[in-house]
């Protein structure tokens, strides 16, 4: 009898992308017309960059941010704070056996390219990724 070998999952499954696409344009909808009656959730303008669910469908993690970074703690307190009132509108409008619970995080996508460009920016790199692409430069080059 042969043993079937393990592999890990390579990713999250086609139906987790699309369940999360889902989530993702409904709370982005929500918050846009201010479905949840909370004055305080409401005088944010909120990006839902992403939603990724976990294997069973039935944890939801949305991705956020406030529009121009402004007060991001105070928006994702209002956010935590209604989050039953957003999983039953949520609920309401899609076709899973069980609404899942969301859970909100700080998406750090946009502190990330701006790190980026800062590095970009820098005169000592930009001076190494000028040289790397002077022709005739040696493709065994041990820095890149």
């Amino acid at each position: 009898m042969t043993k079937k070998r393990f592999s890990p999952p390579s990713g999250p499954s086609q139906r987790q992308l699309r369940v999360g696409e889902v989530l993702r344009r409904r709370l982005a909808e929500m918050l846009a017309r201010a479905e949840v009656h909370d004055p305080d959730l409401n005088r944010f303008s909120i990006t839902v960059s992403e939603v990724r669910m976990s294997n069973d469908l039935k944890v939801a993690t949305a991705y956020v941010m406030p529009l121009g970074g402004r007060e991001p703690e105070a928006a994702l307190a209002a956010l935590r704070r209604n989050k039953a009132e957003l999983r039953h509108l949520v609920a309401k409008d899609i076709t899973l056996k069980f609404a899942p619970d969301l859970r909100f995080e700080l998406d750090g996508t946009f502190d990330r390219m701006d790190e980026a460009r800062r590095l970009f920016a820098d005169e000592r790199v930009r001076a190494d990724v000028e040289a790397g692409e002077e022709p005739g430069a040696r493709d065994d080059d041990p820095r890149g």
